[in-house]
């Protein structure tokens, strides 16, 4: 558990890190697989075999699951400096 520092800032805690990165990566990839899709579109490949369809639904599922992860960091944060003024 995080605990507050001399100079009274609360510390980032590495469950906060991680999530915040992965949200990040999360919607880095899906305007990859974004571009992917208009690239291979333009270029006629057949999109209903290969690799295509996951990268199809990695472009439904990424953002909300990046929403998701941020909302998660956003509440921790909260939680954490409410706790953390309380104790003043």
């Amino acid at each position: 558990m995080s605990t507050r520092t001399p100079d009274g800032d609360v510390p980032i805690r590495r469950v906060d890190r991680i999530l915040a990165f992965m949200s990040l990566g999360l919607l880095i990839l899906s305007v990859v697989s974004f571009f992917a899709i208009i690239i291979g579109s333009s270029a006629k490949a057949d999109m209903s075999t290969g690799i295509w369809p996951t990268v199809g639904v990695l472009l439904y599922i990424a953002p909300p699951v990046a929403f998701a992860c941020l909302v998660a960091v956003l509440i921790m944060s909260f939680v954490r400096r409410a706790r953390a003024n309380k104790g003043r």
